[in-house]
């Protein structure tokens, strides 16, 4: 099976980008970063850290501390596809984070998107 090319892509390509769609919508950086660290597990340092290596994608989540447990509750449609229906487990990943960042987005609370009751 061939590899989705946004596997190859460099995750820190992609970052900025996140970035600038929560801030175009008035959230921040930081926000992005605390959404992230939640998701994979890793620490500012080591986010850092994996965006000044320009790692891939695919490594960038099979490194991964500790992806979330309560990421299964992502729920919802990314791309016209539901996350919760992606099989392939990067591209799963991949389409939790987005839907994160798009919930950070939508002025949804933290505590929303971080899945805390």
């Amino acid at each position: 099976m061939a590899k989705h090319k946004i596997y190859t892509m460099s995750f820190a390509s992609v970052y900025p980008l996140y970035v600038a769609k929560g801030e175009k919508k008035g959230r921040s950086k930081a926000e992005v970063d605390q959404i992230i660290c939640w998701l994979t597990g890793y620490d500012q340092t080591a986010l850092e850290a994996q965006l000044n290596q320009k790692t891939d994608f695919e490594t960038f989540f099979a490194q991964a501390p500790a992806m979330n447990p309560a990421r299964s509750e992502i729920k919802g449609v990314i791309c016209g596809v539901r996350v919760e229906d992606i099989e392939e487990p990067t591209m799963r990943e991949i389409r939790y984070l987005d839907k994160l960042i798009d919930e950070l987005a939508r002025g949804k609370a933290m505590d929303k998107i971080l899945r805390r009751s």
